[in-house]
């Protein structure tokens, strides 16, 4: 996919139905980190009042992908493989999680993929509470490989 079609795809994310629906924004700071966050609404709590899970893990989702698919290039397939997330404490209010892969992350994966034909990078990232408290720590399981 060329650059044109993945910067247009970024703006239009905070759109995009699944995170609309839940109240995720995502903010992107530079070629390399993404802050996400998302206000307790109506269409976010839980039964006890707090944050729902699966909004909690929404907001998680898509950002390490994204962002590996534009660092490395075209000539590389990224895609989710598996994910987990543990549940702190119950997030009230805002939570952010920000997302940020360094360079020399980067120059590793494709280093791997192109010595190994694919590799498997893990990320992990802290859903935080206003007061910076864990509310919930996610880790992503990626799938890393050159294009034939």
């Amino acid at each position: 996919m060329n650059s044109f079609w993945l910067r247009f795809r970024e703006r239009l994310i905070n759109i995009y139905p699944p995170l609309l629906g839940a109240g995720i924004r995502a903010q992107k700071i530079d070629e390399r980190t993404i802050r996400v966050e998302m206000k307790l609404t109506p269409f976010n709590v839980n039964l006890v009042g707090v944050h729902f899970g699966g909004s909690l893990y929404a907001m998680c989702d898509p950002w390490y992908m994204l962002a590996l698919i534009r660092l490395l290039g075209n000539d590389y397939i990224v895609w989710d493989k598996a994910a987990s997330i543990k549940f702190v404490s119950p997030g009230r209010g805002k939570v952010t999680a920000t997302f940020h892969i360094p360079p020399e992350r980067v120059d590793q994966i494709r280093a791997d993929a192109d010595r190994d034909g694919k590799t498997e990078p893990t990320f992990s990232v802290d859903v935080l509470d206003e007061e910076g408290k864990v509310v919930a720590h996610v880790e992503k399981l990626l799938y890393v490989r050159r294009k034939k």
